[in-house]
């Protein structure tokens, strides 16, 4: 079959004219209509049915489409392929991260890699903070940086660095200008936290578990940002990972529980292939980490102790 009229079935089915395909494609209408007319005779039924001035998937075209959808991947994957193998310094590589990650770990990383592979592009998917990865063998995903590290499955982890979890209170709270809070200090505070499907509250629920405490829960907000921006408002305090400060309406300071940290990590299917952009890629993450050995990372710059050896592990 003719690969560009399954790329023009494909597009027609999704909703887009036969007049702007042709026009994005610079070839005639009837260019067009002939090559999906061929189309319908080799697969011997027809795909497309007109409704007012628009064509839309027969029943076997919905049925059709999702293979052709199917094929169509797998055929440009294996051109990206044969691109890299002609020109491996190029390529694209399919960067998962929790949003957090984003003000600290990613850029480091993305800076580091670019400034020895200036060719190679990345597709960047923030996720959110959840309990399950986004990252399976069959997937688009080449590598995820997440503070998830997965139990159980066929996936690998690699352990980059040891995040301090931070106590967030608005900028005018009675405790902000303390060097070093415990969560029994903020007791009797309203807390801020993120759904239970979030990596952060399931943290956040151990530690005030661990310091005795069941947190009147003033507000479950969607996202790291809006959490901040509740706290900043005076609406309550919230445990939140360390980073660049955002807000100058919240004060982020030290706690000294136990265990007030997450380690975070990179993710990898070895059951996935990777395109070479996306091995030179996994290499510099684990190199890295691997040449710096374990240590507790204030996003801000700031070095802390170095952690135990036995941290730097794949599983």
């Amino acid at each position: 079959m003719d690969a560009q009229a399954l790329r023009w079935f494909q597009l027609v089915a999704d909703g887009v004219s036969v007049t702007d395909v042709s026009a994005g494609e610079r070839v005639s209408q009837s260019g067009v209509s002939r090559a999906l007319a061929r189309l319908e005779a080799e697969v011997g039924t027809p795909l497309l049915r007109r409704s007012g001035r628009s064509l839309r998937p027969t029943r076997a075209g919905a049925a059709f489409k999702r293979h052709v959808d199917a094929a169509l991947h797998a055929l440009d994957d294996g051109l990206a392929a044969v691109e890299q193998v002609v020109d491996p310094g190029a390529g694209t590589v399919v960067l998962a991260f929790q949003a957090s990650l984003g003000t600290w770990l990613v850029p480091d990383l993305l800076a580091g890699f670019r400034a020895r592979h200036p060719r190679v592009g990345f597709e960047l998917r923030p996720a959110r903070d959840e309990l399950t990865s986004s990252l399976t063998a069959r997937g688009d995903v080449d590598v995820e940086l997440t503070a998830l590290r997965p139990v159980g499955s066929a996936l690998r982890w690699r352990f980059l660095a040891r995040q301090p979890l931070l106590l967030a209170l608005p900028a005018g709270h009675r405790l902000a200008r303390r060097d070093a809070l415990a969560l029994a200090d903020v007791a009797g505070e309203p807390f801020l936290v993120l759904p239970p499907t979030s990596l952060l509250r399931r943290r956040t629920d151990e530690l005030c578990a661990a310091a005795g405490l069941a947190p009147a829960v003033a507000f479950e907000c969607g996202d790291l940002p809006s959490l901040r921006g509740f706290v900043a408002a005076g609406l309550g305090v919230a445990v939140v990972p360390d980073g660049p400060e955002q807000d100058p309406g919240v004060r982020t300071v030290p706690l000294t529980d136990a265990g007030a940290h997450r380690d975070v990590g990179a993710v990898w299917s070895p059951e996935r292939r990777l395109l070479p952009a996306a091995e030179r890629f996994l290499a510099h993450v684990t190199d890295r980490a691997g040449r710096e050995g374990p240590r507790d990372l204030d996003p801000g710059g700031r070095r802390s102790p170095r952690s135990r050896g036995g941290d730097a592990t794949e599983r």
